[in-house]
């Protein structure tokens, strides 16, 4: 089964004419498709809101496109506060999760009106000493531990995550933070990592719903919001079936009805950070064939590398990959498709059958709208690529220009050696 693209060799043909490769390619129109239906999907609750995980992709050309559809920003550091309230986010159309969470950036999310949401118990007595106060609307983190289970499959291990609290731990910081002044309360929760099931997000609503109800009965606390957080994936390999947001949104209103709305708490909100969902199969990773090595095995490399994308050396990550116009050719060469980093897990693909790849050929690496540009980094002194925009119409934009040498030595512009290079 293949993939395929977004965009069209002879689009991209005409792109790269004026912006070398390797640089990130954004589909405006399926970002806005997908935005609209997750809107859709979870209309029947009033006070829904999607806050997008910035750090899945920080680019505020983007980001404001979902602004259009309703989104929030989720942040969880300085920077991405900063990058929301410039881009005139405020209040509650952001939320700030964040864990191990220095002082500075607790004032700055409060400053700019950010929803809090507490990672530990010990947090509690941080944030007052920090602010001088707790605020009036603030939401915990919450860990139930063991494993997540789905259909008897595992999905994933909570009980091994840095995050959130425990049950026991969840209910004292109600009552604590209750005695300090906060008045509306939400839950959040994380239990398991890119999920291709429609099954997910109605399971972790069962269980946040069946909490809530416990927790406003026996701490007296009003439960005005419940966040999903993320988990819902992408299916980026071409034989998993994707996931139906409306099918989604469809099973967590059922178990909305069945819990909250038979407790009496049909006022509550549902919020949810889809990041991976919402960008990941709408970007891609554009790069061109430089080399080809034969040895004991057969190498085709690239000029984009790991620092581009990290997500296959990292984690061993499949990423689709499409020889751009042999996309009907026969997938009879085995290669491994590798970028130039003095690193050997330095590869975008291990013993993948493709077509013959001929040097100049360009490749598009599928699904890196997500966690692609946004984890890279600078090892090798490897610069950062360009961020480019195809529009509806079929025009493209640059989004973000690619990094320079001087963009690279700023923070060294007080040495000899800085102003000798570029003084």
């Amino acid at each position: 089964m293949m993939k395929k693209p977004f965009v069209s060799k002879d689009k991209l043909t005409e792109i790269v004419k004026e912006i070398p490769t390797p640089f990130h390619l954004y589909d405006e129109k399926g970002i806005r498709e997908n935005a609209k239906a997750v809107k859709e999907a979870f209309s029947w609750n009033p006070g829904f809101r999607e806050y997008f995980a910035v750090k899945a992709n920080p680019n505020p050309t983007l980001i404001k496109i979902l602004r259009e559809y309703g989104c929030g920003c989720d942040c969880s550091s300085m920077t991405e506060l900063m990058l929301s309230d410039a881009m005139g986010f405020t209040g509650d159309e952001i939320m700030f999760s964040s864990n191990v969470t220095p002082a500075c950036e607790y004032e700055m999310a409060e400053k700019i009106g950010a929803i809090i949401n507490l990672d530990d118990i010990t947090h509690i007595d941080f944030l007052e000493k920090t602010l001088g106060y707790i605020p009036k609307k603030i939401s915990c983190r919450y860990n139930p531990g063991g494993l997540f289970k789905i259909s008897n499959d595992i999905m994933d291990n909570p009980g091994d995550a840095k995050y959130g609290m425990t049950t026991e731990q969840l209910f004292d910081a109600f009552r604590i933070l209750k005695s300090k002044g906060a008045e509306e309360f939400g839950i959040h929760a994380f239990l398991a990592s890119n999920t291709v099931t429609n099954e997910y997000y109605p399971m972790l609503a069962e269980v946040l719903f069946e909490l809530a109800v416990k927790l406003q009965k026996e701490t007296g606390c009003h439960v005005s919001f419940i966040n999903l957080s993320g988990g819902v994936g992408i299916p980026y390999r071409p034989d998993q079936e994707p996931n139906d947001i409306r099918v989604i949104g469809e099973g967590v209103r059922q178990v909305y009805n069945k819990v909250l709305t038979a407790a009496g708490m049909g006022d509550v909100s549902i919020y949810t950070e889809m990041g991976r969902f919402m960008m990941g199969p709408y970007g891609c990773l554009v790069t061109t064939a430089i080399h080809e090595k034969h040895i004991y095995k057969e190498y085709i490399g690239c000029d984009a590398c790991a620092v581009n994308l990290m997500r296959p050396a990292m984690y061993g990550s499949y990423h689709h990959i499409t020889v751009m116009g042999k996309e009907d050719a026969p997938c009879d060469h085995k290669y491994d498709v590798t970028g130039s980093l003095c690193e050997n897990n330095d590869k975008f693909a291990i013993d993948r059958m493709l077509p013959k790849i001929d040097m100049g050929d360009l490749l598009v690496i599928h699904d890196t709208g997500a966690h692609g540009f946004a984890m890279g980094y600078n090892y090798n002194g490897k610069l950062w690529s360009a961020e480019v925009l195809l529009k509806e119409d079929g025009s493209y934009e640059m989004i973000r220009r690619p990094e320079t040498p001087k963009d690279y030595f700023a923070t060294l512009d007080f040495t000899p050696e800085y102003r000798k290079m570029f003084g």
